[in-house]
């Protein structure tokens, strides 16, 4: 059973205001947190060196750069523990239902998607330790997993605070009308109010879908306000944000091929990068 909140932990400045959201879903959903720390391979690992070392000549500086290696790997798997005790205690005195804690070598993508058969949602923030500095900049394994996971994903962004309301960017597409009916359903949201925003789409087949949306929010006792806007897709969604100081976006991510995206660009990428308000983002 799919009951898992998975949240990414590393060294980053954002790993407490992840620590912040986990815990909070955790709580919405009433389901247990796994906290996952992932151990990379590190690039200055070696190999093999016997070819490049030449014959029996540095037999000395072999064993050194082991010795090295496994010296640096002990120290990266020590400093994983350790994020995940601090991790695991932000979140249980954050409220979380139950945590647990769990170490995997690997890449971050693929031990995700082998997650993915047990997870409710995925919590995680939008840079992780090696872009911490640039506000704006996507995490070099973010993109692939949106595109990978077809679990719901929160990204946070900066310090976390919990949802007073929140913002749908509804475009009428069907991963907009699947997303619709995923958070409709779910808990996660229940009793928060609703801003269903679409931009563009001026003719009346996209205006019925936007009612249509509305009615289902509202047949599932959302409070619903309803906003059909013109102008830049990801400035006009921004723009409202800050004027209703809502504190969350909700969006179907990737709903258009990767051609398509190649040439008119993407809005999922451009609201993630842009947005100063965690996202949760649905395929």
């Amino acid at each position: 059973m799919s009951n898992h909140i998975i949240v990414c932990i590393d060294g980053s400045p954002v790993a407490r205001s992840v620590c912040a959201a986990a815990a909070w879903v955790s709580q919405r959903l009433d389901a247990p947190l796994r906290l996952l720390h992932v151990l990379e391979k590190d690039p200055y690992h070696h190999d093999n060196l016997s070819g490049s070392i030449g014959l029996g000549a540095r037999e000395q500086l072999l064993k050194q750069l082991t010795e090295l290696d496994e010296q640096r790997a002990k120290l990266a798997l020590e400093h994983g523990r350790h994020l995940l005790e601090d991790a695991a205690h932000i979140v249980r005195e954050q409220g979380a239902v139950a945590v647990e804690t769990v170490q995997r070598h690997g890449g971050v993508v693929d031990t995700l998607l082998e997650q993915q058969a047990d997870t409710r949602v995925l919590v995680l923030g939008r840079q992780g330790e090696g872009h911490a500095s640039l506000d704006h900049t996507l995490g070099s394994h973010l993109e692939a997993l949106i595109r990978g996971v077809q679990k719901p994903i929160l990204v946070t962004v900066g310090e976390f605070t919990a949802p007073r309301a929140f913002v749908v960017a509804f475009d009428g597409s069907e991963t907009a009308q699947r997303a619709l009916n995923a958070y409709a359903q779910s808990p996660l949201l229940k009793g928060l109010p609703c801003h269903l925003v679409m931009v563009g789409h001026t003719n009346d087949e996209h205006g019925a879908k936007l009612q249509h949306a509305a009615d289902i929010l509202r047949s599932r006792d959302f409070e619903v306000t309803v906003a059909h806007l013109q102008g830049d897709v990801p400035a006009t969604l921004t723009a409202y944000q800050q004027e209703h100081d809502i504190g969350l976006m909700v969006m179907g991510a990737y709903g258009h091929s990767r051609l398509r995206q190649f040439f008119v660009g993407s809005h999922t990428r451009t609201m993630v990068s842009q947005s100063d308000i965690p996202l949760l983002l649905l395929r």
